[in-house]
This record gives C-alpha cells, sequence and structure tokens, in this order.
C-alpha cells in the first residue's frame, strides 16, 4: 500500500516540523549510471515527505550516506520539533524557559531573530498561540469557531521582542507564550543533512523535504539538477522549473494545510492582523542556505506580493518567485 503527501498530511492533520506519522515504509532505490551509483530514499520525516537522491561510486557507501543523513534528520528533529514532548522547545514552551540548550536550538533562535529584526517581524516564531488557537476552534464543519476575546488574547501574545535568548538559555517574557520554528528549522535540518551526506563522499546530491530544496554538485551525467515550484492548484502547471547546482529553494504557500473550509485561515499568519494573508498562493525563495529560504519566503509571504517582492530584492544573493492568487507570477530578475 503507497501513502501520497496529501494523505500523509492529512493523517497529520498539520503540516510543522515533527508532526509524525507511524508504519508509512522508506521508499529506497539504487541503479548504475556510469561509474557511479544513483542512491535514492523517500521516508516520511519532519511531517512531510523527504527525498534524498546522492551519486556515489560505492552503492553500499552510498546507501549509509543517506542513511547518515536521515539520521542526522531525526536526531534534529528531536531537538527542534515542538510535536515531540521532551524537546527543548517543547520545555521552553511549557515552562518558559528553558537552560542547557543545545547548539543547534540557539542557532536557529539566533536566526530567526536576526530575520524578524529584518523583516520587520513579518516572520515571527512567536506565532504559536495564534496558531493552536486556530487548531483548536476549526470545527467539523469547516468553520472558524472563535471569539474576538479569544483571538485578540491570543494575539496579544505574539511578540518577538519578548522572546530573550542568553548564550546558553532562551525564555518568553510573558506568560501563554509560545514559540514554533516550524518556518526555519526544516530548512535548517535540511542543511545539516547536507553536509553529512558530502561527509560521507556523496557530494552530488539533492535533498526535497516538503519543498525545501537543498542541491550540491550535479546529478548524473554532469548536468544540473532540475527542480519544479509546487503548483499552488496541484495541477501539474509548474510556475517554474530551474536548474541548480549547488544551492537552496524554499517554498511557502498556503495550501497544504487550511483550518476552515473557505481556505481563509492557513498555517502562515500574520504577527501584525493575526490572520492568513489571502492575496498570494506561493513564495519561493533561492538564498544560501535552505534554512534563510525558509523563512524568507514566508516573510515575504506574509508582506503579500509587491512589499514582499521588494523586500527580497533589498537582499544581495536572495531571489524569489511570487505566486498571487490570481495565477500573476511576480518574480526578481535572477529568480531561476
Amino acid at each position: 500500500m503507497t501513502t501520497s503527501r496529501r494523505q500523509f498530511l492529512q493523517a497529520c492533520g498539520v503540516l510543522g516540523l515533527g508532526a509524525a506519522v507511524t508504519g508509512v515504509p522508506a521508499v529506497a532505490s539504487a541503479a548504475r549510471v556510469g561509474n557511479e551509483y544513483k542512491v535514492q530514499e523517500t521516508r516520511f520525516m519532519m511531517g512531510t515527505v523527504v527525498t534524498i537522491t546522492a551519486l556515489h561510486p560505492s552503492k553500499q557507501l552510498g546507501e549509509e550516506a543517506i542513511g547518515r543523513s536521515f539520521e542526522e534528520i531525526a536526531r534534529l528533529e528531536a531537538l527542534l520539533s515542538r510535536y515531540q514532548s521532551d524537546s527543548p522547545v517543547s520545555v521552553l514552551n511549557r515552562d518558559g524557559r528553558v537552560s542547557g540548550i543545545p547548539q543547534e536550538l540557539a542557532e536557529v533562535v539566533r536566526s530567526a531573530r536576526l530575520i524578524s529584526k529584518l523583516s520587520d517581524n513579518a516572520f515571527d516564531v512567536t506565532i504559536k498561540p495564534v496558531v493552536d488557537l486556530y487548531t483548536e476552534k476549526a470545527n467539523r464543519k469547516g468553520e472558524m469557531d472563535l471569539s474576538r476575546a479569544e483571538f485578540e488574547e491570543a494575539l496579544s501574545l505574539v511578540d518577538a521582542g519578548s522572546l530573550i535568548q542568553k548564550r546558553d538559555s532562551i525564555r518568553l517574557n510573558r506568560e501563554g507564550m509560545g514559540v514554533t520554528l516550524d518556518g526555519i528549522a526544516k530548512g535548517y535540518i535540511v542543511d545539516k543533512a547536507s553536509a553529512v551526506l558530502a561527509a560521507h563522499g556523496a557530494k552530488n546530491h539533492m535533498i526535497n523535504a516538503g519543498g525545501d530544496i537543498r542541491t550540491m554538485g550535479e546529478k548524473a551525467g554532469s548536468k544540473p539538477w532540475v527542480v519544479a515550484v509546487q503548483d499552488p492548484d496541484k495541477k501539474g502547471n509548474y510556475p517554474a522549473v530551474i536548474q541548480m547546482n549547488t544551492g537552496a529553494l524554499a517554498t511557502s504557500g498556503g495550501y497544504e494545510v487550511f483550518y476552515d473550509k473557505n481556505h481563509m485561515y492557513h498555517h502562515l499568519v500574520s504577527p501584525e492582523s493575526g490572520l492568513s494573508p489571502n492575496n498570494v498562493a506561493s513564495v519561493s525563495v533561492m538564498a544560501p542556505s535552505v534554512m534563510e529560504a525558509d523563512a524568507l519566503a514566508t516573510a515575504a509571504f506574509i508582506m503579500q506580493s509587491r512589499k514582499g517582492l521588494r523586500f527580497i530584492e533589498s537582499l544581495n544573493g536572495r531571489e524569489a518567485l511570487i505566486v498571487t492568487k490570481n495565477g500573476m507570477k511576480l518574480s526578481t530578475s535572477q529568480f531561476g
């Protein structure tokens, strides 16, 4: 029995780092291509489908490199997921503070705070109370059953300035606050998984984690990797098909997880209004790292089309493609 990405996400009920489903088998393959083996494996991790493709002179060592990479994904997911009750992030959300934090969490939160400032808080990991409220109040009829008072209370707890980070600790300055690293941690984990592949001799590889993509080197035949940007309407009309050597691409869209039948409320939420922007279908960003591309795509989505495009244009070496709800495509000059 096979399980599609859509079925998997529906089973999860949420798209996010660490929302896991058990009992879904990995799918692996290996084929000789010239003097190398093309080794590929797909697993369900981090709340999405993760496919790793690698080239290696040895089939066995190529498979081992991919196995090590998936081990790194699992290790980091345990540290950064808000869905695992014993993770440092869950401790922070439960107790309002966490000490002795691992270096990886420190790096992700530090980067999140920097991108928050850079984007005038369009990217804000303290959005969790509003996302949680939507999750809780979405009823079986596909309607959002919440009061104005509940909404305003949750929105009042969104405050990037009240997330305090010290050398080995993080605290939330207000009771009831919480953080979600869903918009940045997956990209960080993909970057680290890529580094593991390279360290194990698979220097030519591609990782696709639900639209968070890291490529390194070349695919078989010394050709660039070919990457299609997801069609928000899921009809196969890809907004762009690009060629990549070593690079990073991430796409944020409100088309995967929504909380109401009219798709007005989804997992991308403005920290200012508490609402989900609805004039943008997706934002894809190319950046030096998947972590950065991940967070910048979220920020640009929240800013909406024209402002989001100007934001990415202001950043050297970063490119974006924005697809609006009416199908218009806006892009920076060097995207693709």
